[in-house]
């Protein structure tokens, strides 16, 4: 079997995380592993294996039919079966199928606020699944919104969490170890990073010693801008550190007490299973897949999004509690490795592809 993931860009992001643990995986499973990057090449670059075949397209426009005839020369160069289509390259795997009639074409939703959007937003998208063999969904309430509106070709497919790493970037935590709180996100929305810059504050955590530590591409726009001047306004500015897009993850949770996660929506975010795998305890909001994979008081502990009282209290308890914090993250260390291994979600797979190889 030959495959080839298809992703927009390599910053760090969860779909672009996912391409990338997919490509990686599978270069260990099948004949042959590639990755293609349609537009903007990334942090995540550096996490590629050894095993995996690297394309990047330098797609400039919407339409760019010199990147599309070079991606049909990589199909069919390399005898390609599979298309595995990431997140908003939905539409050049679109493009390439009208001219590579034979591709089979697996198109991979991750964004958890689709079902949100307006049909004229996503019109786009419902034209394009027609030409594709299979839809997988991160979580089940967006493949019941695929089922209602007549996609029943959509269905749910775990995310999984890898920290294994060829890369020797070595980011280095600013605070006092054992008490530090990192929020893995990007620095758009909906992450939301000012509801737990406003639970920090209101806990006055940092006459206790704690920091607080931003991990995520940062655009260097309003969004970040309006941060900065809220940890300024709220005097904790040098206890809260920006660190850009990292791919050293597993280095980063290494030096982590608690982890975080404040989305108003997600799709079936892979940040809390690389939490999980680094045995930090979590608070999360309660959005999206998050209360599949947080359990209440069993694996970590969550919060209503967008409710700084809610978040603060819970914040509060992990902050004081070591005994509560080692249970939490102990237990969590243990659904991920049980529910999410890598080894049970390509094996799965794979099964997709060959029914997608073998449909008629």
């Amino acid at each position: 079997m030959r495959v080839l993931q298809i992703i927009d860009s390599l910053d760090a992001g969860g779909a672009e995380r996912m391409a990338v643990n997919y490509a990686n995986a599978l270069g260990d499973k099948i004949e042959f592993s590639g990755i293609v990057v349609t537009r903007k090449e990334g942090v995540l670059k550096n996490q590629l294996g050894d095993k995996v075949a690297y394309y990047f397209l330098n797609k400039k426009k919407v339409i760019d039919f010199k990147a599309i005839k070079l991606l049909k020369n990589i199909i069919v160069k390399n005898n390609i079966d599979i298309l595995h289509a990431h997140g908003t390259s939905f539409f050049t795997a679109f493009l390439l199928k009208t001219i590579c009639f034979k591709i089979k074409i697996v198109f991979h939703e991750h964004n958890g606020d689709r079902s949100n959007q307006s049909f004229f937003k996503n019109l786009p998208l419902f034209i394009c699944l027609f030409f594709f063999r299979k839809v997988l969904v991160v979580n089940k309430q967006i493949e019941s919104w695929f089922h209602q509106i007549g996609i029943k070709k959509a269905s749910y497919f775990p995310n999984f969490a890898s920290l294994e790493s060829n890369d020797t970037q070595k980011t280095f935590l600013n605070g006092q170890e054992g008490k530090r709180i990192v929020c893995l996100a990007n620095l758009r929305e909906p992450k939301n990073h000012s509801v737990l810059i406003k639970a920090f504050a209101q806990l006055n955590l940092k006459e206790e010693g704690w920091s607080l530590h931003f991990v995520g591409k940062n655009h260097q726009d309003f969004y970040s801008e309006n941060i900065i001047k809220l940890t300024k306004e709220l005097n904790i500015s040098d206890c809260v550190s920006l660190y850009d897009s990292k791919s050293d993850i597993s280095n980063i949770l290494s030096q982590t007490t608690i982890g975080v996660l404040c989305s108003t929506y997600e799709g079936f975010p892979v940040t809390l299973l690389e939490y999980g795998l680094a045995s930090i305890s979590v608070i999360s909001s309660n959005v999206g897949f998050c209360s599949e994979v947080i359990i209440p008081n069993k694996t970590g502990l969550l919060f209503k999004s967008n409710e700084v009282d809610d978040l603060a209290f819970n914040l509060n308890k992990l902050v004081n509690d070591i005994g509560l914090r080692t249970i939490l993250s102990t237990n969590l260390n243990t659904l991920v490795r049980d529910n999410y291994s890598k080894e049970k979600v390509v094996s799965s797979l794979v099964s997709v592809y060959k029914t997608a190889i073998n449909e008629v």
